[in-house]
């Protein structure tokens, strides 16, 4: 799994097309090109929620027992309602220590 954001990838195609600009002048889309599209819809949104390090592992434990946001809330947070709800619903946010980018797996 890879944790980018829409503008890593963006920037990422921004370099691959500079690139390919510089060398002769003749673009040609190229499978890796043709994926950043993919790429961008599978990333994560820029503004990501900013939870603490433990917050973080509080709501993979509750997600990871098929908690409700409701049950999820009524524990310890220490950040604002909205921040963890929309942590919750978009499965990743940045954890404010580190920076690191957390994407929760998807349900099988």
């Amino acid at each position: 799994m890879i944790n980018e954001t829409k503008r890593d990838v963006f920037d990422e195609l921004l370099d691959a097309y500079n690139d390919a600009k510089s060398s002769d002048g003749n673009l040609h889309p190229t499978q890796e090109l043709l994926d950043y599209d993919d790429r961008y819809d599978d990333a994560l949104p820029d503004d990501l929620p900013v939870i603490p390090k433990a917050v973080g592992e509080w709501l993979e434990w509750c997600k990871g027992r098929a908690h409700s946001l409701k049950d999820a809330l009524d524990g310890e947070t220490r950040v604002s309602e909205d921040t963890f709800a929309r942590a919750w619903v978009l499965g990743g946010w940045c954890v404010a220590e580190t920076g690191e980018i957390v994407k929760l797996e998807a349900e099988k």
